[in-house]
């Protein structure tokens, strides 16, 4: 589609614009379309034909992508059917409408990236499939994205749609048929990227959870079976410096330890999971914990730590307290705002908030910001990745608040971003959930986030 250069002098500045961004939604299909089918034919097919993976491996890694092809050549075939002889589109509003909701077909494909670039990364340790790669990577055709971009391609777009749609809707006179349904259009995406993120949440979060490895019965908390999202997760380094895989669930904080056994990754549970009910967080302050458990480091103050803070269970009889240490204060950030927020579900605004002071300890402790939830803080995605995340991924706590979105998931090359804000609620605390916390509870299994 291309508006006559002759004819151009003829529209206003607005209806010019409004053209360049119907445009620009077209040719970003035509591209989607040839990624799709580049994918397809030089990487699915010569893998398979020279047996480098099995045909079972290559599905689950590249799902059914050929079946989403003439779902972006039907919406091209209506634009060029809407297209004048001066190049212009007249309504869109109505094919949009109508076309958008065939984009659920997605949900499937996005639900199983986490398992795609799990797999994906295992077979990269093999030498044929590594040097293939390498080579197509090496090749113009790749335009130096290696084959996980090619395959996260078509989650990154269904993130634009609503963005596309915005930017027409901007430049369309209000009295214009189109505006009342682009406006409908825009409501459409909306509740389809949040089905998907919400199905890519639930998966996101059963795939981490059959990876867990459990050393005793005891540390298997039945409440893991009830957690349906993951908030956040990403390695973090505990008081002696141990590297520990941390992942938030709605229901459970569980730190692990990542083992491979029989060739396979999985997620060694270290102590008992904390319920996130009974869970009590204090944010530290830089230099209040000396971190490494080194020698020389208790006559120095070289290893005093940054970028710290603390986890308990509310009850001290448990025992367990763990300092956990971020790679940079953004991450930090990150990681307090999800943990926040998900405390928030279970103890609403004017629930207890800090560690007793009772002791000259505690006097100094009294200094540090307390963390002890009083707002929900809403996480959303600043175009796609925290789970609309968005973000659930990435990378920052996988999840800290990603779109995938990365985990295998978060930290895929279209990174998620994610900006964060409260909300103080001061209703009185009620001693079961009510449904606007198990809404927000809903809320905050939506997201995509990143990993750190």
């Amino acid at each position: 589609m291309t508006l006559d250069v002759h004819q151009k002098g003829t529209f206003s500045t607005k209806e010019i614009k409004r053209q360049e961004a119907i445009f620009e939604l077209t040719r970003g299909e035509q591209d989607l379309i040839e990624d799709l089918q580049l994918a397809r034919k030089a990487y699915h097919d010569p893998m398979l034909k020279l047996s480098i993976m099995s045909e079972e491996e290559l599905t689950h890694i590249f799902g059914d992508l050929d079946a989403y092809i003439p779902l972006h050549e039907d919406l091209l075939a209506q634009l060029a059917r809407a297209t004048g002889p001066d190049g212009t589109v007249g309504q869109i509003g109505q094919i949009v409408v109508s076309w958008l909701p065939g984009l659920n077909a997605y949900r499937d494909y996005c639900s199983n990236q986490v398992a795609a670039k799990a797999l994906l990364d295992q077979k990269k340790q093999d030498r044929r499939v590594q040097d293939f790669l390498q080579r197509c990577l090496e090749s113009p055709f790749s335009r130096k994205l290696d084959l996980w971009s090619f395959l996260d391609i078509p989650r990154s777009r269904l993130f634009k749609y609503p963005l596309l749609l915005r930017e027409i809707l901007k430049h369309t006179a209000p009295e214009h048929p189109d505006t009342p349904r682009l406006e409908q259009a825009i409501t459409i995406i909306q509740g389809v990227l949040s089905d998907i993120n919400m199905k890519k949440g639930e998966s996101e979060s059963q795939y981490y959870i059959d990876k867990l490895e459990y050393l005793d019965d005891r540390q298997r908390d039945p409440r893991i079976d009830q957690c349906k999202s993951l908030l956040c997760h990403g390695e973090l380094r505990n008081k002696s410096g141990t590297k520990l895989h941390v992942f938030l669930f709605t229901e459970l904080l569980v730190m692990t330890r990542s083992v491979t056994r029989n060739e396979h990754h999985c997620f060694q549970v270290y102590r008992q999971p904390i319920p996130v009910q009974d869970l009590v967080l204090e944010d530290l302050q830089d230099g209040d914990v000396k971190m490494g458990g080194s020698f020389r480091g208790a006559f120095s103050n070289s290893d005093k730590a940054k970028n710290i803070f603390r986890v308990r269970f509310q009850d001290p009889s448990q025992g367990q307290s763990h300092t956990l240490q971020v790679n940079d204060v953004f991450h930090k950030q990150q990681w307090l705002n999800c943990l926040r927020s998900a405390i928030s579900v279970h103890h609403p605004a004017d629930a207890a908030v800090t560690t007793p002071a009772s002791s000259p300890a505690a006097d100094a402790h009294s200094k540090r910001r307390s963390s002890k939830i009083s707002a929900i803080i809403h996480i959303e995605e600043a175009d796609e990745n925290c789970p609309l995340t968005p973000a659930g991924p990435t990378s920052a706590p996988s999840s800290p608040c990603g779109d995938e979105t990365p985990s295998p998931t978060s930290t895929s090359p279209s990174s998620r971003s994610s900006s964060s804000s409260s909300s103080p609620l001061s209703s009185p605390s009620p001693k079961h959930k009510t449904k606007k916390d198990k809404r927000s509870l809903c809320a905050l299994g939506k997201r995509k986030e990143t990993m750190v």
